[in-house]
């Protein structure tokens, strides 16, 4: 018969997990991960549509997430976007530990009506952002579209990945940023999944990521 302390071992080794808190002169920041989630989320950045949008992480990820922002809103959106994603990359990369039996690469195609985007992630231990995507609309509600590369750019500099995020075509800018942040998402959890093949190896010819 499994012991609860038994069941909560496994639960604890088994659930990648970490927490990050990130405080400044600008923004206070708390940001928990379980890589191994279901998709559940709660989320407070004073920002709507940028809540939307990490609410698409979490459900399309699988990742349970949650997210509490206070930033100096009455300047801009700026601050608390970006350091949402330097807390969000520094607390993947502290769950995701060791790297060893992880996928490392993933990619995702994903529509939304006339929009289509394209993310490929390598958690490369090499941060990088290549980001091609040509938006219609400069606000999406109160959100201002440019602060989705500084998202990115932030979690890909404190995540230590390689991030390619193309916009193939679309007219809405709600629609574009939303298929960025859906393929964003299966792209990670792609990445993320452990293969039973490679259990206990770094996917890598270096031995390290």
């Amino acid at each position: 018969m499994t012991t609860p302390a038994a069941t909560a071992a496994k639960d604890q080794a088994t659930h990648r997990r970490a927490e990050v808190v990130r405080k400044t002169a600008e923004t206070q920041i708390t940001v928990r991960v379980d890589l191994d989630g279901t998709g559940q989320a709660k989320l407070a950045t004073g920002i709507g549509f940028f809540d939307h949008m990490l609410d698409q992480i979490a459900r399309h990820g699988l990742i349970d997430l949650d997210v509490q922002a206070q930033g100096d809103l009455h300047i801009d959106g700026h601050h608390t976007v970006e350091d949402v994603g330097i807390t969000l990359g520094q607390a993947v990369y502290q769950a995701v530990g060791d790297k060893k039996g992880i996928r490392r690469y993933g990619h995702a195609y994903v529509p939304l009506d006339e929009a289509l985007s394209r993310v490929v992630i390598d958690f490369s231990g090499r941060p990088g952002l290549v980001m091609n995507v040509p938006f219609k609309s400069g606000m999406i509600g109160t959100f201002d579209s440019q602060l989705a590369h500084e998202f990115f750019q932030g979690f890909a500099n404190h995540a230590f990945v390689t991030l390619h995020i193309d916009n193939l075509r679309g007219e809405n800018a709600h629609h574009q940023c939303e298929t960025v942040f859906k393929a964003f998402a299966r792209a990670l959890r792609v990445a993320l999944e452990l293969d039973l093949r490679s259990a206990g190896t770094v996917p890598s010819t270096k031995g390290s990521l």
